[in-house]
């Protein structure tokens, strides 16, 4: 680097001078200019390799350093400096840009959430005032803190618990395979187990995704798997047949492919009709066992992360019961974290991520969600605090107004529940005298093998040991740790750090991020030469680590978790469940877990000298050392599965019985269904009605002409109305009856036509209204509150012409009922896009569903279990019709709800042809691309183009419609 060498150097430096806050804050010129000289190959390993996904650059730098040429070497520093360079830069304008969209948008926001509260205050005592100020199960509706449940009114439960991706088994789980298969798959698995053993709990169903794709073990592909407690409590009473915790495998996506939960969300309402399916059987199965013959529905399902938060939501709608959420990790956090990086944009990050998706099904799990479980305060206060579906203020608010009976003007809060999550107590250890030295703390006949992997690192494997268990991610902050281990001499003398990141085969094979995380380490090893003190194993088995806690234990060590920031950390609670001192990054829950445990440290995770000073402080000190360990030990219980069911059950047993989606016998047997083996559904949106009429015709006419009219019956699912579906089809000459069933209204209404009268002659059709789906959907609907503030909403959307303005949209009565409040608009090129709508109701703690319908002519705002493809489901849960048995026909295009009808294990038949009205508005606003959230290359979905009686019947045979 002879002829570069100085000018690598000063241009790095002035990067660092003019760029720190862009690349690494205030920390580079500290921590890079030691003993006088600037080390550019130490600033690429630890601000480049760790701190961007640039893998090439990477690269290029072990390839500058092979070169033997001295010229070709400093010509790739050059070109790697420059684009280091222009990552600094990336990530400035990134931030200005996101810092002027947020200036733009707070300001909206804040006026929002203004009068929200305005509405909320008139009434709000001063006593409420001050009680709310402190109390958590005012501010939220809920905490750990309160009564236990009575065990002995516990009826006997049935729960259903959700979590989609990973890879989900009892035993030998491969904990840290994929960034998706972590903590969470652990936590709901335990769940699981600890709930069935809960008094009272007769079975938990624990749904996630069957994979069958090569590669991957067989036991993935296991329709079901019994899960077996530890703590045999389920066998000590008598047992049904189907009672205990299984893992229940439902398959939805492609059969053979294992899919990252960032492509699951195209299959998830295959999921939700897969899902439907096993809990309807199972459920009717328990019945038989403890029921006396009458199903026993779920007392709960409960999602875990997004995903399995809008299954959820999906799947309470459709048996009408209650919801419970948890979200883990939560996308608004996430977004904001890798903005903060500067190397996406917002769009590149939903790309990648497909993080709209993720945020909008959160806000939705809020929308549908009785109770959220959160960890911790934290999470609560600011992080779902972030979301347009809840805020502290205004939840304390409705929550002092609930408790006195006050009128809430149609608006709801979900209840935040702080339940933090639990550990398994089969491994405390009482092994040792903690005041005196044995002779042999690590007895080689008694070693877990996995003791020996460890220690073969080690020249002096005597000395404590600093434990890190954590993967390979930048948020992670290995590397700081490796750093603060490294620069500080009396801590090496004094102790042995043991990495454990996951499992891994070679490093070429690993994701890019991980890859370059792992690399850095190493590097730094090398750097500071610490081989011989720092172990690293490439493969561990879960079982096997309560035994690396133990080592740690043993030889009087410190768990370390030093993260940027920590959701949870399951880890600090299993290290102190097992006897060992934590030194812990005070961002996030271990404030709060510190605060019940008070065994350990707090850090700020980017000052390396205070992680050093901790550790040593911890180590050398015996008396605190003992003290940690004492209390974490004694305090450990709180953090039990039997406690977290504890809480768990008391908060479940509060949410009440809700009447059941399906009707009863008397109401079934007066539905004109029986026989019926397939349904047709006309679901076809923007279109003119002449076209409509003749789309139901030839619908009609290729059953009939396949003599399968009998068996096959017909639903007209449509946002009209009653009253403009029965004119559509008198003035076509057409018979209502020859439908089974109409779903009006975007899915608020289902009429079923019958004749009336006393002969034949004087017969008359009437339309009877299904009261059992108007109960069912009426959930969390605001009324007249909510009508009110949607005409106040409609008179400030206004056309603006010059310095006049003309409001576009009316209240239209003739076309609202019950549960739908119709909005007539004058011109659809002036309406604000439907997520700011659902952002503002939001805001106001209004839960529902806005959609455009009649190309944007028409809004419809109906309850949040309210849609046609919900409805849809509910009829087959009432006919008693498999849902691979309907097919649903719709257009190119369609109403706001349009995605909806795509999804699920329904056929899908997409009418194309001259009679399609052009995409309008409606579509063209989305937060997300249509194939972010269906798969239009599923089986279950295909094109044609007409729709004469030919091209109708080819199609429905195509789809086993009627079956042949």
């Amino acid at each position: 680097m002879a002829g570069n060498d100085n000018w690598i150097n000063s241009y790095l430096d002035a990067i660092l001078d003019a760029g720190k806050a862009a690349i690494g804050g205030d920390r580079p010129s500290l921590l890079l200019r030691e003993r006088g000289h600037f080390s550019p190959a130490r600033y690429f390993v630890e601000e480049v390799i760790t701190g961007y996904d640039e893998t090439d650059l990477y690269k290029t730098w072990l390839r500058a350093n092979a070169m033997r040429s001295p010229q070709e070497r400093n010509t790739r520093l050059e070109n790697m400096t420059w684009r280091i360079w222009n990552l600094a830069r990336k990530k400035k304008e990134f931030e200005k840009e996101e810092a002027c969209r947020m200036s733009k948008r707070q300001p909206e926001t804040e006026k929002t959430r203004a009068d929200a509260h305005a509405d909320m205050s008139e009434d709000l005592f001063e006593g409420e005032k001050g009680e709310d100020a402190g109390d958590p199960s005012v501010a939220y509706g809920d905490s750990t803190a309160g009564s236990s449940p009575k065990t002995s009114s516990i009826d006997k439960l049935y729960i259903v618990l959700i979590s989609l991706h990973g890879l989900v088994r009892g035993e030998n789980m491969e904990l840290g395979r994929d960034s998706d298969t972590g903590g969470q798959v652990k936590y709901v698995v335990e769940l699981a187990k600890a709930l069935s053993s809960s008094p009272g709990v007769y079975r938990v169903d624990l749904l996630t995704r069957q994979i069958l794709a090569p590669n991957f073990d067989r036991s993935y592909g296991e329709p079901a798997e019994q899960l077996v407690s530890t703590t045999g409590k389920n066998y000590k009473q008598e047992r049904g047949e189907n009672s205990g915790a299984y893992i229940i495998r439902i398959p939805f996506g492609p059969k053979d492919k294992y899919l990252a939960k960032e492509h699951l969300w195209p299959f998830i309402q295959e999921f939700v009709d897969g899902a439907l399916s096993h809990i309807m059987r199972m459920s009717k199965a328990i019945g038989e066992e403890i029921g006396c013959g009458h199903p026993v529905w779920p007392s709960v399902i409960h999602g875990h992360y997004a995903s399995a938060g809008i299954a959820a939501a999906l799947l309470s709608g459709a048996l009408n019961i209650p919801m419970a959420f948890t979200g883990h990790f939560l996308g608004k956090d996430k977004l904001e974290g890798l903005l903060k990086q500067g190397r996406q944009t917002r769009e590149q990050i939903n790309m990648t991520y497909k993080i709209m998706c993720r945020i909008e099904a959160e806000e939705l799990s809020l929308d549908a969600s009785e109770i959220v479980i959160a960890s911790t305060r934290q999470e609560i206060e600011e992080q779902w605090n972030l979301y347009d579906g809840f805020e502290v203020i205004l939840a304390r608010k409705l929550r002092a107004r609930v408790k006195r009976g006050a009128n809430c003007y149609g608006r709801f809060m979900p209840r935040m529940v702080i339940i933090p999550p639990g550990v398994e107590f089969g491994h405390i250890i009482h092994d040792f005298d903690m005041d005196g030295e044995e002779e042999n703390p690590c007895p080689a006949s008694e070693d877990p093998p996995i003791w020996s992997q460890i220690m073969r690192f080690f020249t002096n494997p005597r000395k404590p040991m600093i434990l890190a268990v954590a993967r390979p991610y930048p948020e992670k902050n290995i590397t700081t740790l490796v750093k603060a281990f490294g620069e500080c001499r009396p801590l090496r003398e004094l102790a042995n750090l043991t990495l454990i990141m996951g499992n891994r085969e070679a490093i070429s094979k690993m994701h890019n991020m991980s890859a370059a995380v792992l690399t850095s380490v190493l590097t730094l090893i090398d750097e500071y030469d610490l081989y011989g003190q720092v172990a690293y194993p490439k493969h561990h088995k879960h079982s096997e680590v309560p035994d690396i806690y133990r080592l740690a234990a043993r030889t009087k060590g410190a768990f370390v978790n030093v993260a940027y920031f920590e959701q949870f950390g399951v880890t600090l609670i299993e290290a102190a469940m097992n006897g060992l001192p934590i030194i812990a990054t005070k961002n996030g829950a271990p404030v709060e877990i510190n605060q019940v445990l008070n065994n350990g440290l707090l850090v700020d995770p980017h000052d390396q000298n205070a992680i050093a000073d901790a550790l040593y402080k911890l180590l050398s000190d015996k008396q605190l050392w003992s003290r940690c360990r004492e209390n974490g030990l004694k305090n450990i219980h709180q953090f039990s599965w039997p406690e977290h069911c504890k809480n768990y059950l008391s908060r479940i047993l509060t949410l009440g019985p809700r009447s059941p989606a399906i009707g009863n016998r008397e109401e079934q047997n007066n539905t004109p269904i029986s026989g019926r083996k397939h349904i047709i559904v006309i679901s076809v949106d923007s279109v003119s009605k002449e076209d409509l009429v003749r789309i139901i015709r030839n619908a009609i006419e290729a059953i009939h002409a396949q003599n399968m009219s009998g068996s096959t019956g017909f639903v007209l699912s449509t946002s009209l109305t009653m009253s403009e579906i029965h004119s559509l089809l008198v003035s076509s000459g057409m018979l209502s009856t020859d439908f089974d069933a109409f779903i009006c209204n975007s899915g608020s209404n289902i009429y079923y036509p019958s004749y009336s009268g006393e002969t034949p002659n004087n017969a008359k059709i009437t339309f009877a209204l299904d009261q059992n789906h108007q109960s069912h959907i009426e959930y969390r609907w605001g009324g007249e509150g909510l009508r009110k503030y949607l005409v106040k909403w409609a008179t400030s959307v206004v056309e603006r012409k010059g310095r006049t303005e003309r409001q576009i949209i009316f209240e239209d009565p003739e076309h609202s009922s019950t549960y739908c409040l119709a909005f007539r608009v004058v011109n659809p090129n002036h309406l604000p896009p439907l997520k700011e709508l659902r952002k503002l109701l939001r805001i106001q703690s209004l839960r529902c569903s806005a959609l455009y319908n009649h190309s944007a002519t028409r809004l419809s705002v109906v309850p949040i279990h309210a849609s046609r493809s919900q409805a849809l489901r509910y009829l087959c849960i009432r006919w008693g019709i498999e849902v691979p048995n309907v097919a649903v026909l719709v257009g190119e295009s369609g109403d706001s709800d349009y995605e909806e009808l795509l999804g699920g294990l329904h056929r899908t038949v997409i009418l194309k042809g001259e009679f399609n009205i052009p995409a309008n508005r409606i579509h063209t606003v989305r937060r997300y691309p249509l194939q972010d959230v269906v798969a239009l290359d599923s089986a279950n979905i295909i094109s044609v183009e007409g729709y004469t009686t030919g091209d109708l019947k080819s199609a429905l045979q195509q789809m086993g419609i009627p079956a042949q």
